[in-house]
């Protein structure tokens, strides 16, 4: 629900606030008083285009600002939290509009984008005017105003689930599938994993190939140079270390005799004599295990060549062969399971389109019923609302297509007949500003609670109309407004004196500019008002008794 309005420097207006309430208010003043502003605001509001001869005159920028109450929308709050726009319940809507035309949106003293407003607008106001009837005109919208009426919400939605799982079923046939032939590419998979899987090695062992062929490769150096280290250690030379070092046992041993400090460093001279000892034998061992083998030398160069060439084909690192081959090894299980999961996937999608086509038969056979309630109380509003003879059709179309529509196998389209004996022809084809009003209001009235809008603006709906009709307008307007927030600028007494609050727009000149002032009537200002409204310029005791009369038969007739 609409809380409030605040414009500033906006056409006309210098600055207005005004707070607004529950039930059907009305907007009225003098013909170019500027009643319309407060609907071009909350068009504005709702993502409209903007323009600079919006701005007032000798201002830099036109400011708009509309708070809202959520607690009848508990998915609009979720939509604010969703997209981090949430102030602790709050929804206000902002919008500047510079003189060179720019402009820029809030939420919550946040900004946004023309399309985020549109979106949360669109779920909080509806207007309809002479020239705001787009949605109503829509054939999508159209057919959501059908199902909102019928509450087929149940029904739209399994079949809209329906749709999506074919849709997502096919798109993964058409994965599996990719128009190619899978036996050519299956037998190429085989044998470059056969090929892998006798070559490749795990990072370890490639690791100990090559430490083998290094030692292979120089097996005949490491020979020459173990014998040499071998003479070195123990040979028959007096340079031998262990020759050395029994030299240096004997010195020291004597000279200890002599020092017993000595013997510390005799027992270091003795540990290395052990520990030279034991070099010597095991690099005895390594030398007697130690062969020349050009056989073996020439596999393991042939092993290597052949993973270099692997790692080259594949362009991937010699370690990574492994890793490679069991990865082709996955794509290849895949397909030779492609076949059975296509023909799976095939079922599925025969068993999707038959549960589809139960769900669509039955969601349109309850629209078949609903478009013919629907049609005959709008065509018995019409008449009420002075278009009578008139007649309001909802036609369904059966579309064809190959694949289940999300939104069902027909489609909606709106026909009226506004006068007698003319056949209905497209609503949008068809008909006038006002006629267009009247069947809006018709469809709202008769739709009333199948929709969730909280605010309705209806910009003269009863143009053209006058007497018993008006206040058929009027009360059909009171009696939405019982039901949601309803704002109607009007010209009419009759639908003036049944809102439930009232506004007067009035605009005053002290020659060098022009200014509107919005005020709110109650008690006798409204009554003057609506005498206003009846007699024009000059107000008789008859016109204020008549409009007292008005305005005491609304408020009764609100009351039963």
């Amino acid at each position: 629900m609409l809380e409030s309005l605040y414009v500033k420097d906006f056409a006309i207006v210098g600055e207005a606030e005004i707070a607004f309430g529950p039930g059907m208010t009305v907007v009225t003043g003098e013909t170019g008083a500027g009643k319309s502003l407060l609907v071009d605001a909350l068009l504005l509001l709702s993502g409209g285009r903007a323009e600079a001869t919006m701005v007032r005159h000798g201002c830099e920028r036109a400011e708009l600002a509309a708070a809202f109450d959520l607690a009848a929308h508990p998915d609009l709050r979720d939509w604010l939290i969703a997209e981090d726009l949430d102030e602790d319940g709050a929804c206000q809507l902002r919008r500047v509009i510079r003189s060179e035309g720019s402009s820029r949106a809030w939420i919550n003293g946040r900004p946004v984008t023309l399309t985020q407003l549109k979106t949360l607008a669109g779920g909080l106001i509806e207007i309809h005017g002479q020239h705001e009837h787009q949605a109503l005109l829509d054939r999508t919208q159209q057919l959501a105003l059908l199902d909102a009426f019928g509450e087929h919400g149940t029904e739209v939605a399994e079949v809209t689930r329906i749709a999506k799982a074919w849709r997502e079923t096919t798109a993964r046939i058409t994965e599996l599938s990719r128009g190619t032939d899978h036996a050519e590419r299956i037998e190429w998979l085989n044998h470059q994993v056969d090929e892998l899987d006798r070559h490749a090695l795990a990072p370890d062992d490639l690791l100990a190939l090559e430490e083998q062929h290094r030692r292979l490769a120089n097996s005949g150096q490491l020979l020459q140079g173990g014998a040499v280290l071998a003479e070195r250690l123990d040979g028959d030379s007096e340079f031998a270390l262990l020759r050395l070092v029994a030299r240096a046992q004997s010195e020291i041993a004597h000279l200890a005799v002599l020092d017993e400090r000595l013997e510390p460093i005799g027992e270091l001279v003795d540990a290395a004599q052990i520990q030279l000892a034991e070099a010597s034998d095991a690099l005895a061992r390594y030398q007697s295990a130690l062969d020349l083998d050009p056989e073996r030398l020439a596999e393991t160069e042939s092993q290597l060549g052949k993973l270099h060439e692997l790692a080259r084909k594949h362009r991937v690192r010699m370690p990574e062969l492994k890793a490679h081959a069991d990865s082709l090894r996955e794509e290849l299980e895949s397909l030779r399971g492609a076949g059975a999961s296509i023909a799976t996937l095939r079922e599925e999608q025969q068993r999707l389109a038959s549960t589809y086509a139960a769900a669509s038969k039955k969601l349109g056979k309850k629209r078949g019923t609903t478009a013919q309630t629907l049609g005959a109380a709008v065509s018995a509003l019409m008449a009420e609302l002075g278009m009578h003879g008139g007649r309001f059709e909802v036609q369904l179309e059966a579309q064809s297509g190959d694949e289940p529509d999300p939104q069902g196998t027909e489609r909606c389209e709106f026909l009226v007949s506004a006068n007698p004996g003319q056949p209905p022809r497209a609503l949008r084809k068809v008909a006038s500003g006002g006629e267009l009003s009247r069947i809006s209001l018709a469809i709202e009235v008769a739709a009333l609670g199948s929709d969730t809008i909280g605010t309705m603006v209806f910009d003269e709906v009863d143009s053209g109309i006058g007497g018993a009709v008006a206040e058929v307008v009027g009360q059909k307007l009171r009696a939405l407004g019982e039901r949601c927030q309803v704002l109607c600028v009007t010209h009419l007494p009759q639908v003036a004196a049944q809102g439930h609050r009232h506004l007067r727009v009035s605009k005053s000149s002290d020659g060098a500019s022009t200014e509107t002032r919005i005020e709110s009537l109650d008690g006798t200002t409204r009554r003057e008002e609506v005498a206003r409204m009846l007699g024009g310029i000059e107000i008789t005791r008859e016109t204020l008794a008549h409009a007292k009369q008005m305005l005491g038969s609304a408020m009764r007739s609100g009351e039963e």
